[in-house]
């Protein structure tokens, strides 16, 4: 949670979570690594139990969205993924080949994440689908409450992918689920082996971790085998595929993998009469 750009201080001007509205159970994702003060520095902030009770409340929250969120969109059998990462990594750049190669077989839909700008959803758009900005301003990540008013205003279609590109950021946006089924972690050749292990929570939370820009390799100080090995150290089950959104190499297993995906929630979750997201006001 941020104590520095104020995003987990209720009363920061202009912050997206209302404290007046009420507080839900409490999280049901328990943080993979211990609080402040607890891990191997050892640090104790000044203040910080109040830290610790305002991100249990600020997630209660967003959880009681993001269960209306996924309920809608299991619902109307929309395969969401969350795509989390650090700036740079490649996110727009890899929807960009992935709904160009898959639009004709499936109908996709995209939410652009960023402080400012609509330049990712204009990206977007320029593949022939359809894509929504949410600017957070001040803000580091989306919520689930953004997300109940963007599912509103785009209105994917049954049975489609819809891809939810998050703020660049390895904290927040690992923290607050946003009703997705899955999420989705980049990790470029361009960053540091230890990614994994100094930002864990994402990389435990993730689905699959797409290991992109593979392509540089030649041209980079990058222990490949050393990332791996991190990478399992925090989470042993999630499929790693090493990817190049330039080339395209590895690419057909992302897209078997999203298939897979797909096929398991419209076999899981019979059709239904469409009906409207209730509570996202």
């Amino acid at each position: 949670m941020c104590t520095v750009c104020g995003c987990g201080d209720p009363g920061y001007p202009g912050h997206p979570h209302s404290p007046s509205h009420h507080h839900g159970q409490e999280p049901t994702h328990a943080p993979f690594r211990p609080h402040h003060g607890q891990g191997p520095a050892g640090v104790t902030l000044p203040g910080q139990g109040r830290l610790v009770r305002i991100e249990r409340d600020l997630l209660a929250e967003n959880d009681a969205h993001a269960r209306r969120n996924r309920a809608f969109l299991e619902r109307h059998r929309i395969l969401a993924l969350n795509l989390v990462s650090s700036p740079g990594s490649g996110k727009t750049s890899l929807l960009e080949r992935t709904l160009r190669d898959l639009r004709d077989g499936m109908p996709l839909a995209v939410i652009e994440g960023d402080q400012q700008t609509s330049r990712d959803a204009e990206r977007i758009r320029a593949t022939g689908v359809a894509a929504l900005q949410i600017n957070t301003g001040k803000g580091c990540h989306l919520d689930a409450h953004q997300i109940g008013h963007a599912l509103e205003a785009l209105q994917p279609h049954d049975q489609s992918v819809l891809f939810i590109e998050n703020v660049g950021n390895l904290v927040c946006p690992a923290l607050f689920d946003l009703g997705e089924a899955a999420k989705v972690a980049l990790l470029s050749v361009t960053e540091g082996e230890d990614k994994p292990l100094k930002y864990p929570e994402l990389f435990h939370r993730a689905a699959v971790v797409l290991l992109n820009k593979i392509d540089l390799l030649p041209h980079l100080d990058f222990d490949l085998e050393q990332s791996l090995k991190y990478l399992r150290q925090v989470n042993g089950e999630a499929p790693v595929l090493q990817i190049s959104a330039v080339t395209g190499a590895g690419l057909d297993a992302w897209y078997a993998w999203l298939k897979e995906r797909r096929q398991a929630l419209l076999e899981t979750h019979p059709p239904r009469d469409r009906a409207p997201l209730s509570g996202a006001g």
